[in-house]
């Protein structure tokens, strides 16, 4: 049997990290096992869903190079689908219509809950042999219910829960179809997983209830349903469940900050699954190693320090190159045009990066005028050691312009003015660079056009 997953988010607002994990176990179950990963758009809020919100989540799973063999399929351009089987289901008896108001409903709640019952429909409109029904009321369009089986279990072997099971008395008869003929969620949901074939559903926690609903439609349909693993949820820093209304950022925040696909992928991929102790790992070894049996189930808590640090070794482990390509996008959006120098540059400073945003600061500093700290300018540009910046930015015109050059360049300054190499390290790096922090002074240097050097150290 050839593995089938799905992710289907509903286009409701913007898609966050925690949404999103429920996109990449599922992409990385169908790549590892050689199955299929189908996407799907689950629309039917019609009220609340936005092309916008579409746009973001596809914008989203590209960044993250979660990519889809099947889909995007919309649910509102499948409900033609959704009616036929419907009214399958009605000839087989299997839905009956239900002509209580919402009036009638909410009394009958408000009378379960004072003689403090679960509050559940009561099967009033459901036909039973010799079960006589109330009369029709005239000019009320019925809701279509779903004929749960009464008595007995709905049971699964959830892959993150274990053995989880649900008395069907406690179901009552699902609303599946509304007055205007409409299909509801859980509805929809079997029919699509059934048609594209979805072996393994793998979700939030936050659908668990729903599960034995959608089971007995699978089995009523005559299908067996998929494997579950229903995913603890993602917590914000605060403890609460990470949502928009507690401050969750949108997916595409994190790319907009300087944040690697990868490194995001790999943070998302530790909240809730593990491999051993492998803290870091490349997007080949996730998928070589993904399966279902490790996944925790504890709820994760996001912790964005933690994904500043995982993404600083992705930055590391990245090729200078590749680095390169992300800060020139950068650097363009900007108005600057980068040279050769940049893959060195990106390798000179990418240990001190923890995002691409970071590096793109340093690097901007070799083709844009820079502006010396005041307070270091000060402290570290005295009389004394002008002379021997003087010195330095004469020979340094003169020698060749290479690291090894320019390095003896400074150690015969530094050898002519009786200086240590921090007296002259730390001004001329304040002059060049705006700062006194920097990698090795004679790396730094060698990156630069030497005019570009020989113009700065004039400033002393």
């Amino acid at each position: 049997m050839t593995t089938r997953t799905r992710f289907a988010p509903s286009p409701t607002g913007f898609i966050h990290l925690g949404n999103i994990r429920s996109a990449l176990y599922p992409w990385a179950f169908a790549r590892s096992s050689g199955g299929q990963f189908v996407m799907r758009i689950e629309d039917t809020d019609v009220e609340r869903s936005t092309q916008e919100a579409v746009d973001v989540i596809l914008e989203s799973m590209a960044w993250l190079g979660l990519d889809h063999d099947e889909g995007p399929f919309y649910q509102m351009q499948r409900m033609d689908r959704y009616k036929e089987v419907l009214a399958q289901m009605r000839e087989k008896g299997l839905v009956y219509p239900c002509y209580m108001s919402v009036a009638e409903l909410d009394a009958l709640r408000e009378r379960q809950m004072a003689a403090k019952e679960k509050p559940r429909y009561d099967g009033t409109w459901r036909p039973e042999p010799g079960k006589t029904l109330p009369p029709v009321p005239e000019g009320v369009q019925p809701v279509l219910r779903f004929r749960n089986p009464v008595g007995g279990t709905v049971a699964w072997d959830d892959k993150v829960k274990g053995r989880v099971e649900f008395s069907n008395d406690e179901l009552d008869d699902l609303v599946i179809a509304r007055p205007d003929g409409t299909p509801t969620y859980n509805f929809c949901v079997v029919v699509d997983d059934i048609d594209m074939e979805i072996t393994h559903v793998i979700r939030g926690d936050d659908h668990v209830n729903n599960t034995p609903r959608q089971i007995n439609i699978f089995r009523a349909l005559g299908k067996e349903p998929p494997v579950f693993a229903h995913l603890p949820t993602v917590l914000n820093e605060q403890g609460e469940k990470m949502s928009k209304r507690h401050g969750a950022k949108p997916v595409t925040w994190y790319r907009d900050q300087g944040f690697l696909a990868d490194g995001v992928m790999n943070y998302l991929a530790r909240l809730g699954w593990s491999h051993g102790d492998d803290e870091i790992f490349t997007r080949e070894q996730f998928v070589q190693w993904f399966d279902l049996d490790h996944l925790g189930r504890s709820a994760a808590q996001f912790d964005e320090a933690k994904l500043r640090w995982v993404n600083a070794q992705h930055m590391k482990m990245t090729a200078d190159a590749q680095l390169a390509v992300h800060i020139e996008a950068r650097l363009k959006k900007d108005g600057i045009k980068p040279d050769a120098s940049l893959a060195g540059i990106c390798g000179l400073f990418k240990d001190r990066c923890d995002t691409t945003v970071a590096l793109a600061d340093w690097a901007r500093r070799f083709y844009e005028p820079v502006q010396p700290d005041p307070e270091e300018h000060a402290k570290h540009l005295t009389d004394a050691v002008k002379p021997a910046i003087d010195m330095l930015s004469r020979m340094l015109r003169d020698c060749p312009w290479t690291r090894e050059a320019i390095t003896e360049a400074i150690k015969e300054v530094l050898r002519a003015n009786g200086l240590k190499m921090p007296q002259l390290a730390m001004p001329v790096r304040v002059l060049v660079m705006g700062t006194a922090q920097t990698p090795s002074l004679d790396a730094v240097l060698a990156l630069f056009e030497r005019d570009k050097v020989i113009e700065r150290l004039g400033r002393a």
